[in-house]
Order: C-alpha cells, then structure tokens, then sequence
C-alpha cells in the first residue's frame, strides 16, 4: 500500500479515508476480474474460482461471466 494510501485509511481525516476505502475497492475489484479471467482461460470452473473466493458459483458467474464472453 502507497504511503499516501496507508495515511489516509489510518488517518483522522474521514472524508480521506473514505476516498481510499473507495480506492482499494476498485483496486480489490480490478484484481479480482483480472485474476478470475486468468483462472478461466487457464481451465478454472466457476466452482473452484467460486471456492477460493468464498463465494458461490452463481454469485461469481453472474459477476464475471460477461468479461468472459468477450
């Protein structure tokens, strides 16, 4: 995590904590498409993805299903 990052979730500002929360859940979505995409195109099932990420298969086959299509 960026110092600045790192700053602001710990710091006493709410307004730049909520900007980094903000942030690290972009970040947290971005990684998470990009690693289910490669886990699909290296034979992953929805299931196992599902099982790792503590989630149901519908659950993560109807987030990512569409980026797989394309």
């Amino acid at each position: 995590m960026s110092a600045d990052l790192e700053q602001a979730v710990h710091g006493s500002d709410p307004a730049a904590a909520l900007r980094a929360v903000a942030r690290l859940r972009r970040l947290v979505e971005q990684l998470e498409a990009e690693h289910v995409a490669a886990a699909r195109r290296a034979g992953w099932s929805w299931q196992d993805i599902a099982a790792r990420l503590g989630v149901t298969k519908q659950t993560v086959h109807r987030k990512h299903h569409r980026a797989q299509e394309d």
